[in-house]
This record gives structure tokens, C-alpha cells and sequence, in this order.
């Protein structure tokens, strides 16, 4: 079980948000970088993060930092990176600067043909994120609600080869009610390839039953708030994870 550390950039500062709310943001970090060795000298076998600013532009806004973090981790860590990556000349910019994944949200719904373009040409390299409420698919920094449903569209994804989806579950996202266990091995369990949980992760109750669904498909889950605000001790959540399913 893959636990990866969330760091959410909003003006090159690192914030958390309550259901993807920008005007609600916390800021528990003036520098991302000290956040990201951090993580890693814990023990994180990867890093995600998100340019939230970038969410809303539709095009990179804390590159200088993202950079910043990529030259600190050396290699050692992957990262995986989203928000506002709409071309394929941006992913791979994001490649050439050391980042492992390139996570494709809002792109990937609204112009599909973008992401087929993405997984021909960066095999291995593309995860899609899929963000929905109530089962609909949302996009633009969540703040448009559409009617595609998170399998459909999962299942059509998964076909043009992307490596793995990210499936937050908006309601719960930064608000530490307990990961939506139903609704991710639902999802996991209609497609061939990894299924990385996102979205009310709060303490090591939830780290118990995202490995006990491992075998569904289950094969990560991304961490914000819970760790930022100590419900979840994170150096202890990656120990208990090796544990239960390495």
C-alpha cells in the first residue's frame, strides 16, 4: 500500500483546502521544500503534488517551485504532479525536470482526445485523475459538476493506456470523515489498473481498511490534511502499511 504524502501549492506556499475551496485554504508551509524532505525522511516512497493555481489557470503557476522540490528530492522519490497540465508540450517539460507522473484531470474530460495523444506518447507516465461527488465526474478545480460517471469514464481511460487513477471523492476531500472505502473498490473493481484513493483520510483506521481492500485494486492512497494536522502520524501510517500489505 502506497502512502503518498499530498503537497497542494497555492502561491508557492503549501496549503490544504476544504473540498477543493480556494477561498478556504490553510497555509501550513512558506516553504514546500522543507515540507517535501520532510516527507521523505519519513519514509515516502512518492510525492504528490498539486499547482492549484494551476487548476484554475488551465496552465502551470508554481513551476519555480515544483522545480525547487524536484532538485531537493534528487531522484530518490518520485513525484507525481497535476493541476493545469492541458498540452502535451507542459508534460513534457514536467518529465525533463525529473517529475515520474503526469496526473491529467480536467483535460482528460473535457477533450479525451488530448489524453489518448498523452498515453501514446508518454507510455507509463500519465495518471488520470478523476474527482467526482455523488458518482459525476467534476472538473475545473471542481467547481463545474458534469454528467459522466466515474466508471464509465474510467473504463474508457484505462483503454488508452494511462498508468493508473487517482479517485478523489470531493465531499470528503480535506474534511477528515474517513476515506470513501465503497465507492474507491467500486471503482477499482471495474477496471485492470491501480486505483489510488483520495479524499478523507484521517487516521490509521483508514490505513487498516484501504489495505484490507489492497487485493481489489487498491494500491495507494494520497494524504493531505490528516498528516498536516497530526490526526494520522505518518511515519507510523507507512510502518503499519508495510506491515499489513507490502
Amino acid at each position: 500500500m502506497l502512502l503518498i504524502p499530498a503537497i497542494d501549492l497555492k502561491d508557492g506556499k503549501c496549503v490544504r483546502l476544504r473540498q477543493g475551496d480556494m477561498d478556504d485554504a490553510t497555509v501550513f508551509s512558506d516553504d514546500p521544500i522543507e515540507v517535501a524532505e520532510r516527507w521523505a525522511d519519513m519514509g515516502a516512497k512518492r510525492l504528490h503534488l498539486v499547482d492549484l493555481n494551476g487548476a484554475i489557470a488551465g496552465k502551470p503557476r508554481n513551476e519555480t517551485v515544483i522545480r525547487e522540490i524536484l532538485n531537493a528530492m534528487g531522484g530518490d522519490v518520485p513525484v507525481q504532479i497535476g493541476g493545469g497540465i492541458r498540452d502535451l508540450d507542459t508534460i513534457e517539460r514536467y518529465l525533463d525536470a525529473g517529475i515520474t507522473y503526469v496526473i491529467i484531470g480536467t483535460a482528460a474530460v473535457k477533450n479525451p482526445g488530448f489524453l489518448q495523444d498523452a498515453c501514446t506518447a508518454f507510455p507509463g507516465q500519465i495518471i488520470v485523475g478523476l474527482d467526482a461527488k455523488d458518482g459525476h465526474v467534476a472538473t475545473d478545480g471542481w467547481s463545474k459538476l458534469t454528467k459522466h460517471s466515474v466508471t464509465d469514464l474510467a473504463k474508457k481511460f484505462e483503454d488508452y493506456g494511462c498508468e493508473a487513477i487517482i479517485y478523489t471523492d470531493i465531499g470528503r476531500d480535506g474534511m477528515l470523515t474517513g476515506v470513501n472505502i465503497e465507492a474507491t473498490v467500486a471503482l477499482a473493481r471495474h477496471v485492470r489498473i491501480p486505483v489510488i484513493a483520495s479524499g478523507g483520510i484521517t487516521d490509521m483506521r483508514d490505513v487498516d481498511a484501504l489495505c484490507a481492500v489492497q487485493e481489489d485494486g487498491v494500491e495507494g492512497a494520497i494524504l493531505g490534511r490528516s498528516i498536516y494536522e497530526g490526526t494520522l502520524d505518518f511515519q507510523a501510517a507507512v510502518l503499519r502499511a508495510d506491515e499489513l500489505c507490502p
